[in-house]
């Protein structure tokens, strides 16, 4: 893709680049409503965008797909853009077209995530953006989850869902020889003697608990089911299930 002149029939090796000063100038025209010097920023920001899809050269994505996508993040970075913050609108646009880039590829991903998920995950990372923007710095789990207004816990369920999934034949560490893939680490942690020892220990533990604990815990450790689920299934609220899942572990150390 590296090679390519042509994108979406767009001569990349014609592409205008701008000075700072343009930009500058050119924004005041925006800002007015002038849509010929929004085009023209555009236009004089495509190489940004080739730049960064280009990172993304070694999925085997259409590079086509990945300039359309990057150039919808770019669009989004000059309509949000705000000049008085005093940062370079690349610092901006940069994050900007790459979150563009990667929900476009967990859409398109292998692994199919449910509606719901999907929905808090998108609307966690356009809080992240907004947030981003606002303060110049990362957010927080709980400062997304109080802007969605949605538990943290159903926040980290939902960006981990939407995940990029990490391919067995991962090389994870080349020193100039054999690779090292992320299969060679990968190891049955599951049948081993220790688990089979705790796995006994657990049992004898979860005896002491009443049934509803043993519900609870069921559901959310065995089953993996969040709190807010756990909650809408057996009819209590989350912050009950909270609390009796804290008792209930509290309750099993002493038997562990």
């Amino acid at each position: 893709m590296a090679n390519k002149v042509v994108i979406c029939g767009v001569n990349t090796s014609t592409l205008p680049v701008l000075s700072r000063k343009e930009k500058e100038e050119l924004f005041v025209k925006i800002k007015e409503g002038d849509k010929e010097a929004r085009d023209t920023f555009i236009k004089g920001n495509l190489r940004l965008v080739l730049s960064v899809i280009q990172r993304f050269s070694s999925r085997g994505e259409n590079p086509d797909d990945l300039f359309q996508v990057g150039c919808i993040g770019l669009i989004k970075a000059i309509d949000n853009f705000d000049t008085t913050v005093g940062v370079q609108f690349s610092t901006y646009a940069v994050p900007m077209i790459i979150g563009e880039v990667r929900r476009f590829l967990r859409d398109e991903g292998p692994i199919r995530v449910s509606r719901s998920l999907k929905d808090i995950a998108y609307k966690s990372l356009r809080a992240k953006e907004q947030f981003i923007a606002d303060n110049m710095r990362e957010p927080t789990i709980e400062e997304i989850a109080k802007m969605i207004d949605v538990p943290k816990e159903e926040v980290v369920f939902a960006l981990d869902a939407i995940a990029d999934p990490v391919s067995l034949f991962e090389p994870v560490y080349h020193d100039g020889g054999e690779a090292l893939y992320v299969m060679d680490q990968i190891k049955d942690t599951k049948n081993t003697d220790a688990n089979w020892i705790e796995s006994i220990a657990l049992s004898e533990a979860m005896k002491h608990l009443d049934e509803r604990e043993k519900h609870i815990l069921d559901l959310r450790f065995f089953c993996g089911k969040t709190q807010m689920e756990v909650a809408e299934e057996i009819g209590i609220s989350q912050a009950q299930v909270s609390r009796l899942e804290k008792s209930a572990l509290k309750s099993m150390r002493k038997y562990v």
